[in-house]
């Protein structure tokens, strides 16, 4: 299955707040230690927009989880 089409289906359940309140870390410090711009973060977090594959890379090496974790398709 295409991951594009995985992202869209799967990623209604947003890990990336989640994660975020399990080290104890605000929005500007994730933007910080990724590299990912604020306003991006906060978009994901409200279901706005969704990241994509390279920004997902980047959030679940950070978190140190996997891309299908980070995006809701598997429990871990």
């Amino acid at each position: 299955m295409h991951i594009i089409y995985i992202m869209q289906r799967n990623f209604k359940h947003n890990r990336i707040k989640e994660l975020r309140h399990v080290i104890g870390i605000t929005q500007g410090e994730l933007s910080i230690n990724t590299g990912i711009q604020q306003a991006n973060i906060s978009r994901w977090e409200k279901g706005l927009n969704r990241p994509n594959i390279m920004d997902c890379w980047r959030l679940a090496d950070y978190f140190g989880v996997t891309i299908d974790y980070l995006i809701g398709r598997y429990e871990e």
